[in-house]
């Protein structure tokens, strides 16, 4: 990997500062907000920032970065899709938690919803992302979409997930900024009171945080090795070069061996169709 001590020190800054994150989300709830419950009071919307910041900021920051971890290339890329998967789908169900105490919570206490910017914006991520992740193990993960469609879409899915990744980020500023400006009456907001400044503190390392995977999931030079990729993409039924198919030839009749060559071949020529794909994106 070029720069390999370059991206160590920002994968490590990136893991710090998101798990920082994620305790100064739980320190601000525990120590400012009366802690965690499901009850339908304020406790239980104190759960909205803790999964927010754990799931669909820190979590899902990870499973962006999760394919360009150097020393996990020589697993297959089967395995590491797994992961990916995985990972996004505990931050979404985390989020969709979320939600859950938000809505509890304004309807135990007669509050509208989907009334602010934020609401909006952050139901609209939800739902993106839902989608993202229906599309993504329906076309990447499930061996049946074919590999032109997974070249085209490759691009879109990954310019998606940084997207709805940078708009998790500011959805969660505009989040923890409004809370603030409604919970905080005497001293109000604009007195900077301890615990103004603590989660002002929070949205800084939020940016710091969201910037940091940004930039390591859009280095080109940081990606893992396209050759890689050739190991798992092939038809179903098919036959890994070089392996199975050579010792079937052996036996096999001249007509036999060409046929298999040529499916070989072009297996081949799909599966660096793809790689030239993801050379593109930035995954």
């Amino acid at each position: 990997m070029e720069d390999y001590g370059r991206f160590l020190a920002l994968l490590v800054s990136a893991l710090l500062v998101g798990f920082v994150s994620v305790v100064f989300s739980l320190v601000w709830v525990f120590h400012y907000r009366e802690g965690l419950s499901w009850d339908g009071g304020p406790r239980e919307f104190n759960w909205h920032p803790v999964l927010i910041i754990t799931g669909f900021v820190f979590i899902q920051g990870i499973a962006l970065i999760v394919y360009r971890l150097p020393w996990t290339w020589k697993c297959s890329k089967l395995l590491m899709k797994f992961i990916h998967a995985g990972l996004n789908t505990i931050a979404m169900i985390l989020a969709i938690v979320s939600m859950v105490a938000v809505f509890e919570y304004h309807n135990a206490r007669n509050i509208p919803n989907m009334y602010s910017l934020h609401s909006w914006i952050g139901l609209t991520a939800v739902i993106f992302y839902s989608l993202q992740l229906f599309l993504g193990f329906a076309v990447f993960l499930l061996p049946f979409a074919p590999v032109p469609l997974r070249a085209a879409l490759m691009p879109i899915h990954v310019y998606s997930g940084l997207t709805i990744f940078a708009t998790v980020i500011a959805t969660a500023l505009m989040g923890i900024t409004e809370k603030l400006i409604f919970s905080l009456k005497t001293p109000p907001y604009s007195a900077s009171p301890p615990e103004a400044t603590f989660v002002n503190c929070l949205g800084l390392l939020l940016i710091i945080f969201g910037a940091l995977i940004l930039w390591m999931a859009s280095r080109p030079h940081w990606k893992r090795p396209p050759e890689e990729n050739a190991k798992i993409l092939r038809p179903i039924g098919g036959t890994p070069e070089g392996t199975e198919a050579e010792s079937t030839m052996t036996d096999g009749s001249s007509g036999d061996k060409s046929d298999l060559r040529n499916n070989s071949e072009a297996a081949r020529k799909q599966n660096l169709k793809l790689d030239e794909a993801c050379q593109r994106s930035t995954m």
